[in-house]
């Protein structure tokens, strides 16, 4: 399926916000409601469209800090990053975690209540037998950013390239 700058619009428009009504994503994208609900429905189909949430203000339901942990496994075969990835997809104080080249095998974004929190659970992680070398933790000070995907932007520069 080949996105024409209408559907771009209707994708940029439900990233700032999945709740907005059928009448003003019409209007945001200059179509009538009917047609601009079914070009939401072919991009849902289509799987560019994955899903809709809540952003959850975590700070006014519970104290917590946001780690995140770069982690080196000992040894690269198939089996461990198979074992580790199954260990990270059962701990649910993992909110993201991305495999990556260039020396660092993982990066893990966690949120828990507090340090003491977070030790009990990497020091989970290491007694599990997981072929964790090293790590590495990096205590979140501050939010100085957080957005969607900058789809024209990046739009943009693939053209020019």
């Amino acid at each position: 399926m080949k996105l024409d700058e209408i559907d771009l619009n209707i994708l940029v428009a439900l990233q700032d916000n999945g709740r907005i009504t059928k009448t003003k994503l019409a209007e945001k994208v200059h179509l009538s409601v009917s047609p601009c609900h079914e070009r939401v429905k072919r991009l849902e189909q289509a799987g560019y469209i994955k899903g809709y949430q809540t952003k959850i203000d975590i700070d006014r339901i519970v104290r917590n800090s946001l780690v995140f942990v770069q982690v080196h496994l000992k040894q690269h075969r198939a089996e461990d990053f198979i074992k580790f990835n199954e260990a990270i997809l059962q701990t649910p104080e993992v909110i993201e975690c991305h495999a990556l080249g260039g020396g660092v095998d993982y990066y893990l974004k966690m949120i828990v209540n507090d340090i003491k929190h977070y030790q009990q659970k990497i020091e989970f992680l290491l007694g599990s037998d997981l072929n964790i070398e090293r790590y590495y933790t990096h205590i979140v000070t501050k939010l100085v950013k957080q957005s969607g995907y900058p789809i024209a932007e990046l739009l943009m520069t693939e053209r020019d390239l």
